[in-house]
């Protein structure tokens, strides 16, 4: 084990177990998730800001990451693919939700028609499993009414509830929103 400079034992070890999960994380995210995390629609919610400064972008990453964490601490076997693939989406809204022109166009109902908005986007880009589509759907619930119907939802529901709360509160700090700069 390494000794880094100003770190006792006990703290290397933790961070390097740290660095570890987080890069086990990464791994699953690419493997279930590449191809969404690698798209257009989805590298735009860089450029939107979802609860505090985290990005839309960064919490649908840090919800996906946080419904494996559940899925492991408490041995659900949820299917790992349906879970990174439907947290990646489930704010896959693709607007900004912030903007009160849109919003007055759209009766400023987003906390209640954002999922069922998603789910459309979601549908016209990737081939969803009935697992993927109710995690999307209900991941609002209880505003959605009806309760999720597959463990995964569940996962994902409780994952974007405590992310949702970190970053209002400001405990999970993102970096604002991604700017494309030009240069001359």
């Amino acid at each position: 084990m390494l000794k880094w400079k100003g770190f006792g034992r006990k703290r290397s070890e933790k961070l390097v177990k740290s660095f570890e999960r987080h890069r086990r994380l990464t791994e699953l995210l690419k493997k279930y998730g590449g191809d969404i995390i690698d798209s257009d629609n989805f590298k735009k919610t860089k450029g939107h800001i979802q609860h505090g400064s985290m990005t839309v972008n960064g919490h649908c990453m840090n919800v996906a990451r946080y419904s494996l964490i559940l899925n492991k601490k408490l041995r659900l076997n949820c299917n790992q693919n349906d879970l990174v693939r439907g947290s990646l989406l489930h704010d896959y809204f693709l607007y900004d939700w912030h903007d009160k022109e849109y919003l007055s166009q759209r009766k400023r109902l987003h906390g209640f028609r954002h999922p069922g908005i998603a789910l459309r986007n979601a549908d016209k880009e990737y081939c969803l499993t009935d697992i993927q589509r109710d995690i999307i759907k209900k991941h609002m619930w209880p505003l959605s009414v009806v309760p999720p119907v597959y463990k995964e939802a569940w996962v994902v529901t409780a994952a974007d509830k405590y992310c949702s709360l970190m970053e209002t509160i400001g405990v999970h700090k993102g970096h604002g929103k991604v700017e494309k700069i030009e240069f001359i």
